[in-house]
């Protein structure tokens, strides 16, 4: 179609020229970087070579990372401004580069489930946990408290780690464990759980003369966590158990 002796294109000529979609060349014409012509006779908008032009040009800078608010100032930068420019977006995508490279190592790490939160001394005792039959309930309750401890009190976890270490060595300790996590799923009305109370405590005065941790740790907020996941738990443990190989 001619105008003029010029050649004139439809929006949608000129997209399909330059290799983007019309809604991106409508977009450009609302951020101001590239012109829109007058509508003709007919209605339509018409463009020429130099839109084109400048369209291949926004394409280009575009597609090589440049921010589309910086775009139109390269499209009428000098050569020294340019340059200058480029080599800043260039470090700034560099850097945004080094971003994602640490969030893919961060996701990367989510596939190591417990490892992700935890130091590896405690990913081995939950499981040791699962491995001795403790249910997947009772063991993400005490991951949670690891994970609490972990972050207010690390220099605590190495003696709790050998406390709960030390407490699974007991096989009547990990039958006893076994009982409460699947008492996590128990009414608080059911009757097994005075029987498990009275478990826990001949288990408690047996093993008073054992060795429990030194450090002073934040239990208060840990053992809400424990009580607030079960009723059933809330009605077991009662008041505030000073054991930790117990769930908190």
């Amino acid at each position: 179609m001619r105008r003029e002796d010029v050649e004139v294109l439809t929006i949608g000529q000129l997209a399909a020229h330059t290799g983007v979609t019309v809604r991106a060349v409508r977009h450009y014409h609302h951020l101001g970087l590239l012109p829109e012509p007058e509508r003709d006779v007919s209605g339509y908008r018409r463009y020429g070579a130099a839109a084109v032009v400048d369209l291949i040009r926004i394409k280009t800078l575009a597609d090589a990372g440049v921010p589309l608010a910086r775009i139109d100032e390269l499209l009428h930068a000098g050569p020294g401004h340019f340059a200058e420019a480029v080599t800043e977006i260039d470090r700034s995508l560099a850097e945004k580069m080094d971003q994602l490279r640490e969030h893919r190592r961060r996701i990367s790490e989510l596939a190591a489930g417990d490892r992700l939160f935890l130091p590896e001394d405690v990913v081995r005792i939950l499981d040791r946990e699962r491995a001795l039959g403790v249910g997947e309930g009772l063991v993400r309750l005490e991951r949670d408290v690891w994970i609490m401890l972990a972050a207010q009190t690390p220099e605590a976890v190495p003696e709790w780690v050998a406390v709960k270490g030390a407490a699974l060595d007991d096989p009547a300790f990990v039958e006893l464990y076994r009982t409460i996590s699947h008492a996590l799923e128990w009414s608080p009305a059911d009757p097994r759980l005075a029987g498990l109370a009275e478990q826990i405590t001949t288990w408690h005065h047996r093993n008073l003369d054992r060795p429990g941790p030194g450090s002073t740790v934040p239990a208060d907020l840990m053992f809400s966590h424990v009580l607030q996941s079960s009723p059933a738990l809330r009605r077991l443990l009662g008041p505030h158990p000073a054991d930790p190989s117990w769930p908190g």
